[in-house]
Formats: C-alpha cells, sequence, structure tokens
C-alpha cells in the first residue's frame, strides 16, 4: 500500500500556516472560536480530514472537546476525555506525540469513543498542547481516512502549532475563569442580598411573634405583680414567677433567631470547637477529626463552618457512607478545610450530579470564592468523596488560641 505524507515539505506552505494560525489566535479571546479556527486551518493546510483540538479543563481532570471541523463541531463541548484515557489521555498525560499510521484498535492507548467516530478514520496523529510558560492547555489531534505516514518534521509543526497556540489558549481560559467567577460573584451577591432580606423579614417576625409577645405578656404579669405586692404577696409572686418564666423563653428565642445570623458556637469555642460540635450533632456517621485550634478572621471562619455544614450534609444525604474525616489545618500562607467519606462516590467525568447534591456544591463553591479560596471536589465511584477548601491567609492572619 503506497503511504502518503501530509504534505507540508514545502516551507512556504509552512509559513503561511503559521502566519494564519498567529492572526487566528490575535482575533479573541473566546477558547471555542480560537480552538475552532485552529482546527480548520490545519486541515485546509494539511490535507488531513478532520481534526480535533481537546482542552484541559479548569481543574485538570479531564480534556473537553474545544474544537473541530464539521461535522464534529456540533459536538464541541459535549466530549468530555478522561485524563489518561485513550490516545489522547496518553499524551495528556506523558506531555509527547502519538502516531499511529493503522490499525489503532491494536494499539493499546485507544479507546473507542463513539461520538468521535474514530472507526471512520485510518490514521493519526497527537501532540499536546502546552508551552513552556503556560504549561498543557489540551492536545490537538489529526485524523486521516486513508493510510498516512506522518513524518518527524510534520510532528514537529504540529508540536510548534501546538505551542503558538498554548499561549492563546492559556489567556482565553483565564479570561473565561476570570468571567465565571465574576459570574458566580454576582450571583452569590444576589443570593446574599435575598437571603438578607428574607433573614430580616424572618428575623422581623420572630421578634413580632415570639419576643415582642412575650415582653407585652411579662410587662402585664410585672404590672399585676406591682399592683398586688402589698394586698396579695402570694398572687403578686406567682405574677413574678410567671414572667421570670417568659423572660426565660425570650432569652431562648432570641438566641434562636441571633444563632441563624451567625453560628453563636463561633464566639464560645471557635471554628475548631464549631466544627467538633457540628460533627457530633451528624447522626450514623463515624467522624474522624483533626482540628487546628487557630483562629482565622470572623468572616473566614463562618464560610468556612458552613461549607462544613454543607459537605457533612452532603454526606448524609448522597453518600451511603459510614465513616468520614473533618480537617482543618493552617499552614503558612494558608488554611485547609477537608471532608472525606468512605461512600458510593460518583465518576464527576461520565456521571451527572444529582440536582440536589449540585446546588451544595455550587453553593459551598461560591462561599469559598468570596473569601478568596478554592474549592475542590476528588470521587470515584466505589472510593468515596473529597470535598478541600484552601483559603490563603497573610502572615499573622491566623492565630492559636490561648
Amino acid at each position: 500500500m503506497t503511504s502518503h505524507v501530509l504534505g507540508l515539505a514545502d516551507l512556504e506552505r509552512e509559513n503561511a500556516l503559521l502566519g494564519s494560525i498567529i492572526e487566528a489566535v490575535s482575533e479573541g479571546p473566546e477558547v471555542e472560536q480560537l480552538a475552532g479556527a485552529v482546527a480548520r486551518l490545519i486541515t485546509a493546510a494539511t490535507d488531513t480530514d478532520v481534526c480535533f483540538v481537546h482542552v484541559l479543563d479548569d481543574i485538570g481532570r479531564s480534556l473537553i472537546l474545544a474544537g473541530a471541523t464539521p461535522p464534529f463541531d456540533e459536538q464541541v463541548g459535549q466530549v468530555v476525555l478522561p485524563m489518561g484515557g485513550g490516545v489522547t489521555g496518553w499524551v495528556a498525560s506523558h506531555h509527547q506525540p502519538a502516531v499511529i499510521p493503522e490499525h489503532k484498535e491494536a494499539d493499546p492507548r485507544y479507546r473507542r469513543f463513539p461520538a468521535l467516530r474514530g472507526s471512520d478514520f485510518t490514521s493519526m496523529a497527537s501532540v499536546p498542547i502546552e508551552s513552556d510558560v503556560a504549561g498543557l492547555v489540551g492536545v490537538l489531534n489529526v485524523h486521516t481516512k486513508r493510510r498516512r505516514d506522518f513524518t518527524d518534521r510534520d510532528i514537529r509543526l504540529l508540536t510548534m502549532i501546538g505551542r503558538l497556540v498554548a499561549g492563546a489558549m492559556h489567556h482565553a481560559r483565564e479570561h473565561r475563569r476570570l468571567a465565571a467567577r465574576e459570574r458566580a460573584q454576582e450571583r452569590f451577591t444576589e443570593q446574599v442580598i435575598q437571603a438578607q432580606e428574607t433573614e430580616r423579614r424572618r428575623l422581623a417576625g420572630d421578634i413580632h411573634d415570639g419576643i415582642s409577645q412575650r415582653l407585652v405578656s411579662i410587662a402585664y404579669h410585672l404590672d399585676a405583680a406591682d399592683r398586688t405586692l402589698s394586698s396579695e404577696p402570694v398572687y403578686a409572686a406567682a405574677q413574678v414567677k410567671l414572667a421570670r418564666g417568659l423572660a426565660d423563653m425570650a432569652m431562648d428565642e432570641a438566641r434562636v433567631a441571633i444563632g441563624g445570623l451567625r453560628p453563636p458556637i463561633l464566639d464560645d469555642l471557635g471554628l475548631a470547637g464549631g466544627l467538633g460540635s457540628l460533627a457530633r450533632m451528624v447522626p450514623d456517621l463515624d467522624i474522624t477529626l483533626d482540628l487546628a485550634e487557630d483562629r482565622l478572621p470572623e468572616h473566614v471562619e463562618v464560610a468556612l463552618y458552613r461549607i462544613a455544614q454543607e459537605a457533612l450534609q452532603n454526606v448524609v444525604k448522597h453518600a451511603q457512607a459510614t465513616t468520614a474525616r473533618l480537617i482543618f489545618e493552617t499552614m503558612p500562607g494558608a488554611a485547609r478545610l477537608e471532608v472525606a467519606d468512605n461512600g458510593i462516590g460518583f465518576d464527576s467525568v461520565a456521571e451527572p450530579v444529582d440536582p440536589a447534591q449540585r446546588y451544595g456544591m455550587q453553593s459551598m463553591a461560591e462561599r469559598a470564592d468570596l473569601v478568596g479560596g478554592t474549592f475542590s471536589v476528588r470521587s470515584r465511584p466505589g472510593s468515596g468523596t473529597t470535598v478541600t477548601v484552601t483559603v490563603p491567609m497573610t502572615n499573622g492572619t491566623a492565630h492559636r488560641e490561648h
């Protein structure tokens, strides 16, 4: 069988392709727009049949199809490949090109992804999209229906394209991440304002329906005691006793109302004591505690406490776990909260998360983001789930409780 090359021996043609890539790179900050333009330019200039541009997700766990030539452009954003899975995942995790002239199915690295219709193509070349500054950004694949022997020069050219595109895609991802963060902060601000209004209405209702009514009753009984103190001392004493009972009830209701605004246990016991108390209230779950006694700024302590509360609720509702681990520690420049369980876990790449659980994770991520922290979830089927929040701390921000 006669083999073919990419047809890139012409230096002028190479330079024209690289010039077009540079022009595409300068057109805008959108990842998909750039990836699609690069894919079309490569197939047109190299006589290949299809090009896929896979981009690393924000947490580095999977590769998302960000650009492709028709008809696969309809799959953009829909195809997610795990790191290390298939030839594309192998290239990403090993930072090396891969070339398969034919018989892909016989290659141990190959995995069939139906949406990409690998059986329609004979030969493929895959190179990492990376640079020294940006690091790994993604993977670039070209495929041909007829057999092609990709030469060293072909791979060098594709690698050069990957290096050119890496910086631009890195900046595009950062732009998208910042935009997403701004949108998340806007949503969270709206939620905070709405929650504040709801809390104000709740607190006003609690005060009107509970505490204020108790105070009116207390005043009534004290007036009755005052009027009968000399003439009916036994009756007056009974009225004072009733007033005292109502005062105790008003105090309890006030504590409940205040507790809804800020967990009073943080003031009494600090974050470590609050987390310990929180863990002891979780039913049917053996929780191991490793809690530093350091104090953090109030708003950070409240955020970490609420995140731990939500994470433990998720464990109880969704994980089917028997044991869990709750860690709070400080280190130079950061504080870290971790909640891990031995539950059923899930494949966050392949499986959709339950809507209620997804809302809880979004809430935790937004709370972490609001205090400048990072939020991550690690999970595999049968291996439990670990939620980690890391908050940067300036020197002297965290201090040991004495």
